[in-house]
């Protein structure tokens, strides 16, 4: 059979079908809408910056438009999802715990996210945090007081809270809920009693070929290289082609590359639409930087052709863009970005910075679009009120400022 072959733009709408994002939405979002969002993306990434909606709920809103943000957490405490450490720190559907369990019993290979020496030299202090919480129930780590005098933020932990995370790493605890964001741990075997790893756990090898097939499937098309970044797994990884080979993936081609792409079956019908050129991207939404579409720099570049870095993390007088900086989508092109910040007080929702990709061809249909995204996802803030500070180039500023007033 002749392996399909697609256009660059084709291959972005394959990519966009299967995360949600290629056309708007018929209807309202109804609860059951997000656990099925979280699912298609196969994971949604954690992040607690909030100079606008947390990262979670904004990759939400990208897919599901308006929504009310307590429907994350209500998941979460219903036990449909979980948190452990997939592409990072993310909410995980729960039926895939499976997939990461090997992790918890290798925490010494997670790295940076659990310390063998903390657990080696504070054992007592681990083994106590973890007596606390069997005695006392859910707990948070603001209920322990902190006793030494420091001040908090993720680089000065009080012990306690090192402790909560390394037993959150081993999978010792789960989080059974969130309260105002705030993670609330449980024993593992209270969030999750049914689980026994005599009888679920899956062998390496059959965890390693389904994170692969997940991860294609996630992305809808994936060149080789970007499959391991999907789901952070590590070497030895399998090879795409074993599972052409299998039948259990699709092979394609898009024009000017080299080395083919990788399509789940479920797929099947969409890279029929897609190398036909029948899949036509209509969705404008705006993104959030830990969005699957953009988290991987290397795919952005290659697929979208944007070069996309966060910056909240760079000294502020060398960033290029801004603090937190959204991409536009638009219509299946990634066409700017914008530094927004969320003043809820004053109902007004700025855009510190507005920056066009250069090249981009601004019409009337084109404004109108960005325009619409940028005050539905104000209006979604109830800041309804836009406040342009800068924009590049100022003109498009202009036009945006005047279809929002």
């Amino acid at each position: 059979m002749t392996e399909p072959i697609l256009s660059l733009p084709a291959a972005r709408a394959l990519h966009l079908a299967a995360q949600g994002l290629l056309q708007p939405r018929r209807r309202k979002a109804r609860q059951a809408d997000l656990l099925e969002a979280i699912r298609q993306m196969g994971v949604l990434q954690i992040d607690t910056i909030h100079v606008v909606a947390r990262s979670p709920y904004l990759v939400l809103w990208s897919r599901l438009g308006d929504y009310p943000q307590p429907w994350l957490e209500q998941a979460l405490a219903a036990g449909e999802l979980f948190e452990y450490w997939a592409h990072e720190a993310c909410f995980v559907p729960v039926e895939d715990y499976g997939l990461y369990r090997h992790r918890m019993l290798d925490p010494e290979a997670m790295g940076w996210k659990y310390s063998a020496t903390w657990m080696r030299e504070r054992r007592a202090d681990v083994e106590a945090v973890l007596e606390h919480i069997r005695i006392n129930g859910p707990t948070r780590s603001s209920d322990f007081e902190r006793a030494d005098g420091q001040s908090g933020g993720w680089w000065s932990w009080k012990p306690e809270k090192r402790s909560l995370e390394v037993l959150f790493t081993t999978g010792a605890l789960m989080i059974a809920a969130r309260h105002n964001f705030q993670r609330i741990y449980d024993l593992a075997e209270r969030v999750l009693p049914h689980w026994d790893d005599s009888q679920h756990l899956q062998s390496k090898d059959d965890v390693q070929r389904e994170l692969v097939l997940k991860a294609v499937k996630a992305m809808g098309c994936a060149r080789a290289a970007w499959i391991s970044d999907y789901f952070r797994t590590r070497p030895p990884r399998l090879d795409p082609e074993t599972l052409v080979e299998q039948g259990a993936l699709l092979r394609a081609w898009v024009d000017d590359w080299d080395d083919p792409i990788y399509v789940h079956p479920d797929h099947a019908a969409l890279l029929e639409q897609a190398a036909a050129g029948a899949l036509a991207p209509t969705l404008t939404t705006i993104l959030s930087p830990f969005d699957p579409v953009v988290w991987d720099r290397r795919r952005a570049q290659e697929l979208f052709n944007f070069d996309y870095r966060l910056e909240c993390y760079t000294p502020a007088e060398k960033r290029k863009y801004g603090y937190f900086t959204l991409p536009i989508l638009r219509r299946g092109a990634l066409v700017g970005r914008v530094d927004a910040k969320a003043h809820r007080r004053d109902g007004v929702f700025e855009l510190k910075s507005l920056v066009l990709e250069l090249g981009v061809r601004v019409s009337e249909r084109f404004t109108r679009d960005i325009a619409g995204a940028l005050q539905r996802l104000a209006d979604w803030h109830e800041c309804p009120h836009i406040q342009i500070t800068q924009a590049t180039p100022a003109s498009f500023g202009a036009l945006i400022q005047k279809e929002v007033a």
